[in-house]
């Protein structure tokens, strides 16, 4: 079975620099077969191959390159028959509908063995609003058809612009994943991951919780420890026992350990909310709420700190059950990874995430807060 990639853009969005990073570190020991079918001309960048260590029209590392004209479908056709490589990238006119080319590979999908791996589109974070604008319908085509949308550019334009384009792009597709990271700092293999998987961490997060809930909402037959429903959860009941984790939190360390039941899941109310009536029986569903937001901005640790305090503390921003999250912090290059349930929360530094992104599950959540604490 034959992968297929479309990484379409308008001319001069770095569709270049983001397929050369593809093939030199993440598909280098793949047969590929890279596609360029240009707008009214036959050329190809000859520069970019021989830098990525690949002749033009020669198997050279499992790749070549070819020009398509005229019957799109009919000459990939022939390519994928002739070569039988193990992915194909088509690069095609900046000036193309994505639309029209997925077509042509779902046609030849029928009658070989090949699947349209990833739809990805490139965008310049400071074109947007101007293509978007003028060149509407083909421009547009490729946003609202892409499963991956990539802005470039962004570690040279206002951080503001950035953002007011991903929000652009957003409104022309729910669905995609926008990437603001500059790709120089992302691994080629990360980019690969991204645009043939979707990202479910809102949806892991929110499984987690639930089963976390109902492990410990089930009634009688507990067999976690908890002796049915009585859970004693008072206002920041810190008398935690098992194993103890130190965090700092905003400058002083609190000892985390279990709560007061075997299994620590986070899902007791820090709140002291006592359920006394309805002892628990709410399905899942009906009790939680989530929250997300995506290419959150730099944060400075310290502002980190407060807001995760009062997620883990507080009840500013409604009952938060579970957090995480990825930030760009204040250096270049160096991002805050956070994980949060209720009076306990970890930070710590990873590499560069595709976006800045935050999700929270709870109940009463309130949102427009929340907004305002990551959305600066």
């Amino acid at each position: 079975m034959t992968k297929i990639d479309i990484i379409s853009g308008f001319l001069g969005a770095g569709k270049t620099t983001f397929i050369k990073k593809l093939l030199q570190e993440a598909i280098a020991g793949e047969q590929v077969v890279l596609i360029e079918n240009e707008f009214g001309e036959i050329g190809i960048d000859g520069g970019f191959l021989k830098d990525a260590g690949i002749e033009i029209r020669e198997m050279n590392s499992g790749c070549i390159c070819c020009s398509l004209v005229g019957d799109f479908g009919k000459s990939l056709e022939e390519v994928l028959t002739k070569y039988r490589p193990d992915r194909v990238i088509i690069e095609p006119s900046g000036v193309g509908k994505l639309s029209d080319v997925m077509n042509a590979v779902r046609n030849v999908a029928r009658n070989l063995e090949v699947r349209l791996n990833s739809a990805v589109t490139v965008v310049d974070a400071n074109k947007c609003r101007m293509y978007m604008k003028n060149f509407g319908e083909f421009f547009n085509n490729q946003v609202e058809n892409a499963g991956t949308i990539v802005l470039s550019r962004t570690d040279v334009a206002e951080k503001g612009k950035v953002k007011k384009a991903a929000e652009m792009l957003r409104e022309r597709n729910a669905a995609a994943t926008i990437v603001t990271t500059p790709i120089e700092h992302l691994a080629g293999m990360q980019l690969l991951e991204l645009i043939e998987k979707p990202d479910t961490m809102m949806e892991d997060l929110l499984a987690q919780a639930k089963a976390d809930y109902e492990h410990h909402h089930h009634g009688e037959h507990c067999s976690c420890g908890c002796e049915g429903h009585s859970h004693e959860h008072g206002e920041h009941s810190h008398e935690h026992e098992g194993h103890n984790h130190d965090h700092e939190h905003g400058g002083h360390v609190h000892e985390q350990g279990k709560n007061n039941y075997e299994g620590n899941c986070g899902c007791h109310d820090h709140h002291s909310h006592e359920h006394e009536g309805h002892h628990h029986d709410h399905h899942a569903d009906d009790v939680f709420t989530s929250w997300g937001l995506e290419n959150v901005t730099s944060c400075e640790k310290k502002m980190l700190e407060e807001i995760l305090e009062e997620l883990a503390y507080g009840n500013r921003y409604g009952d938060v059950l579970r957090a995480k999250g990825m930030v760009p912090g204040e250096n270049p290059g160096e991002w805050y990874y956070f994980d949060l349930v209720p009076e306990e929360y970890e930070i710590r530094i990873g590499a560069p995430d595709y976006t800045g992104k935050v999700c929270v599950i709870g109940a009463n959540l309130k949102e427009e807060e929340l907004n305002q604490a990551f959305g600066n």
